[in-house]
């Protein structure tokens, strides 16, 4: 009897947590495309098209696609991650270009970045703390050996920087996400005794170093200007002849745990967010886990940053990294935080590759998880600068400073794709391409446009359908494009 007794209360447990386990069942997300049209913005190589309405496409049936017909499969009940922002850095270079030019052309170029609607609407930005390469000459905050950085100052800011900051929040309608990077500590925290040249912060300095940045961030958001994130250090493995500063990820870890974190939290600024690495795709795995796996120093960091320059060892850009990264800590956000074409040549300032590496990186960064994306100088002058070291580069937008023109190459339109129509909080949905030759991300947006990029970089122009649920629009993607296909 009692064997009896116990099968029965084994079979009713069973059942309560079945029944349970059965209330807790969501039912599939349903999305349909009835009554739904597609509207296609195309940039296209030999071609006036940017950012061009295009096209308006219907949708027919089509319940299996045979496999000769190339198509884009899009699924918007497969949810990933929320964007977050995607914007450009307002460096000192870009600042003092900026204030080169004509008040119609200051003007004109605030719009084309910031504005959701003239321009391609903007939603995020960095900055440097003290100089970088991309500023005209090396400069600091404090007097030398201030440790308790009683003569902290942005003075130097206020001429260039600042007012751009606040322009560029002004334009994208008072509301802009702010990171803050350090290039270097000041010279005299470090065993080089130089801002250049790598070095290491020395031990006595850590605290000092660490209160920098919060008297940097609550000296610009006394000025007006929120701080919405941090990054630990710019590149912490690369020694410059610019400025630089190195921390293996141990020491990283650290300073993170020990100094930067307890003092954010101290100070009132524990929920800004703090990035790590700040580097490029290669070493982010190995970056991540190193400080990720300490709990201690984990419970400071809101996310891990990247840089594409992976591409100097001659690897090719490493998208896998970030994928495992992101399936290693989901807890944890990626951001792109840099991102340029280097050796500028003046010549080369229609050449499509420029836009195409932003668009494959993008498309790739998003598709690996990865919730916000930061281009580099969103400005620079005719040469490529200023720049103190000479390390010129291109930028999206260029100015021709002797004559007040502004030269938008390919690059800005590529970006735009993506920032004009994926909006912050928009989440990635599930894409795939039958196709190599068409690489694909998608997203849909809070208000309910579901926008898919898609972008061609060979030299066929190829038919494929976009497919929803049984329903497809067909269209032509052009040799060297990249469209936006709206659906609402």
């Amino acid at each position: 009897m009692k064997h009896n007794l116990s099968l029965l209360l084994i079979l009713a447990t069973a059942f309560n947590v079945a029944a349970q386990n059965k209330k807790t069942v969501k039912p599939a997300a349903v999305y349909s495309v009835a009554n739904k049209k597609v509207t296609v913005f195309t940039t296209a190589e030999k071609t006036e098209y940017r950012i061009s309405k295009t096209e308006t496409l219907n949708f027919v049936a089509n319940k299996q696609p045979f496999e000769t017909e190339p198509c884009i499969f899009i699924d918007p009940t497969i949810k990933y991650q929320s964007l977050i922002g995607i914007g450009g850095a307002l460096t000192d270079a870009s600042a003092e270009t900026f204030a080169k030019l004509s008040k119609k052309n200051q003007q004109e170029l605030l719009q084309a970045y910031y504005n959701p609607n003239k321009g391609i609407g903007y939603t995020l930005a960095r900055t440097n703390i003290a100089s970088c390469d991309f500023s005209s000459g090396s400069y600091t905050y404090v007097q030398d050996n201030d440790k308790d950085l009683k003569t902290f100052s942005v003075a130097h800011d206020q001429d260039y920087k600042i007012p751009l900051i606040k322009q560029a929040i002004t334009a994208a309608g008072g509301k802009l996400p702010l990171f803050v990077s350090p290039w270097s500590p000041p010279a005299w925290m470090k065993d080089n005794n130089s801002l250049l040249q790598g070095g290491h912060l020395l031990p006595a300095f850590r605290q000092s170093w660490a209160n920098h940045y919060v008297k940097f961030i609550k000296t610009y958001e006394g000025m007006g200007i929120p701080i919405w994130g941090l990054s630990v250090q710019n590149e912490p493995m690369a020694k410059q002849k610019w400025e630089s500063c190195l921390f293996t990820a141990e020491e990283e870890r650290d300073f993170i745990k020990n100094f930067l974190g307890p003092t954010l939290q101290k100070s009132g600024l524990g929920a800004k967010k703090l990035i790590a690495w700040d580097h490029n795709r290669d070493q982010i795995f190995q970056r991540a886990s190193t400080i990720l796996n300490d709990k201690d120093a984990a419970k400071y960091v809101w996310g891990i940053g990247f840089h594409w320059y992976e591409t100097w060892t001659g690897s090719a850009m490493q998208f896998g990294n970030v994928k495992q990264t992101h399936e290693a800590y989901p807890d944890k956000a990626l951001i792109f935080t840099e991102g340029c074409k280097e050796k500028y040549d003046v010549n080369k300032l229609d050449d499509w590759t420029l836009g195409e590496r932003y668009g494959y990186s993008m498309i790739n960064d998003f598709n690996s998880g990865t919730a916000a994306w930061t281009d580099w100088n969103i400005l620079l002058d005719e040469k490529g600068g200023p720049n103190h070291v000479g390390n010129f580069c291109f930028a999206p937008v260029h100015a021709d400073t002797k004559n007040d023109k502004l030269i938008y190459t390919n690059a800005y339109y590529y970006m735009g794709h993506f920032s004009k129509f994926i909006r912050p909080g928009a989440k990635r949905i599930g894409s795939a391409s039958s196709r190599d030759k068409l690489q694909t991300t998608a997203f849909l947006n809070t208000d309910g446009k579901l926008v898919v990029v898609v972008m061609n970089q060979t030299d066929d122009k190829l038919k494929y359908s976009l497919w929803i649920k049984g329903e497809a629009a067909t269209t032509t993607s052009l040799p060297h494009s990249i469209t936006t296909l709206v659906v609402e």
